[in-house]
């Protein structure tokens, strides 16, 4: 067990740096006051968790504490569910109820979309 915690531990640490930069990089560009950042780490990190998943089904060439590095750890340390719940509630408090109904239903769409395609590479 003490092992399984040290490969999410890392996995989690990295995946949010990899979040931290992305983020960062994105609000270089500022084109938007739309959370686009936190779209597309949910889109990336929904289809790494895919293709993880369905190399490991096929070929498992991971191991198991691999497999737990790179999903729970790497992939649940970039998504940004909390993020993204947060944003939808300032966009709902600012008076944009459209961009946070395009946000909700861009994220659901895009992230299973993720998965499907990470699954099927």
């Amino acid at each position: 067990m003490i092992k399984q915690l040290l490969f999410v531990g890392a996995g989690s640490a990295m995946g949010g740096i990899l979040r931290f930069l992305v983020s960062k990089g994105f609000s270089q560009l500022a084109l938007t006051n739309f959370p686009i950042a936190t779209l597309t780490i949910n889109f990336v990190g929904s289809f790494f968790i895919g293709l993880f998943y369905a190399i490991n089904a096929k070929q498992t060439w991971i191991n198991p504490n691999g497999l737990l590095f790179l999903t729970t750890g790497i992939c649940g340390g970039f998504t940004t569910f909390s993020t993204f719940s947060y944003e939808n509630l300032q966009l709902l408090k600012s008076g944009q109820p459209l961009q946070a109904f395009i946000y909700i239903l861009g994220s659901i769409v895009l992230g299973l979309l993720g998965v499907f395609l990470g699954a099927k590479l």
